[in-house]
């Protein structure tokens, strides 16, 4: 049914269950997973470049530490159930299009992930990730609460 199957994450709870799901389902199928954490670009202001120059540095070595680790729980997951496993870490990248461009590019069938990760006013002004894959996924999407 299905052969390989994309569970991004963001590191939350509730994305760790989409993994666990979608790792259960990929054994029940005989598929593969492809783990796959998007780090967006920081946010900057013209005038403020230069300040943010160091931020943004900072930035993405605090951001890669974390995404390794959200990484190795999935690759934690899948070798537990037997499952092969890939990861993928994209920079700079705009997480529903980092997600898209995977699943075209690693002509996954399936993408499993989590309803929403950020709560209150980041979701408020980042927008659901996931409504925005689910709208423009070229694979079906199937999510978990």
């Amino acid at each position: 049914m299905f052969k390989r199957i994309l569970l991004p994450t963001d590191g939350s709870e509730l994305s760790l269950k989409a993994i666990r799901l979608g790792v259960d389902l990929a054994k029940t199928c005989g598929a593969s997973v492809i783990a796959l954490h998007a780090i967006p670009p920081v946010q900057t202001i013209a005038y403020m470049a230069e300040i943010m120059a160091s931020v943004e540095f900072d930035y993405a070595k605090e951001a890669a530490h974390f995404a390794e680790r959200y990484l190795e729980e999935a690759r934690a997951i899948a070798e537990q159930a037997g499952v092969p496993f890939e990861r993928v870490l994209l920079f700079g990248h705009q997480p529903h299009q980092a997600i898209m461009q995977t699943a075209t590019e690693r002509e996954c069938d399936l993408i499993v992930m989590a309803a929403h990760g950020w709560q209150g006013l980041a979701r408020l002004l980042m927008g659901s990730e996931t409504h925005k894959v689910i709208l423009k996924s070229p694979v079906p999407v199937l999510v978990c609460h």
